[in-house]
């Protein structure tokens, strides 16, 4: 990363615009030219620098579901079952963790109905029970990381 990379990566912790041209308008903050600012960022994400670069949505407010989930896999069956969870399209950042639930992933569907139907596919299609925690409170944690 060079001093540009890292003005790009502070500043769009600070929020990104809401406007026409929002990747023009950063640009002219960080006083590169649009097409720069894209590449470089698509150059982060190809690195591994930044593992995305996207909105963030509040899943409730929209009626929609989102929880954290667990299951208790198998060491001799972890990858297998990953690949399982890890092919619906509501599972997202799913990890192991060193603990009797070994396996933890978010669900975010648009209604409550289809978070429980993908816990159903889930629990058919490994034979493990998922550990559902829904989020009950929401906090705002204002962390930003200078780069």
């Amino acid at each position: 990363m060079d001093k540009i990379d890292r003005a790009i990566i502070n500043a769009l912790q600070e929020g990104f615009p809401v406007c026409d041209l929002p990747y023009l308008q950063v640009a002219k903050q960080l006083h590169i030219t649009e097409s720069n600012l894209l590449q470089r960022l698509q150059k982060l994400l190809d690195n591994g620098i930044l593992s995305r670069f996207g909105p963030l949505f509040h899943a409730e407010q929209m009626g929609g579901a989102l929880s954290l989930a667990a299951v208790k896999a198998p060491e001799e069956q972890f990858d297998s079952i990953a690949e399982k969870i890890n092919a619906l399209p509501e599972v997202a950042h799913n990890y192991a963790r060193n603990h009797e639930l070994n396996m933890w992933f978010v669900l975010a569907t648009e209604t409550l109905e289809q978070q429980q139907s993908a816990i159903q596919t889930i629990e058919s299609q490994t034979g493990l029970t998922v550990v559902n925690m829904p989020k009950i409170k929401e906090y705002f944690v204002g962390l930003k990381l200078e780069a």
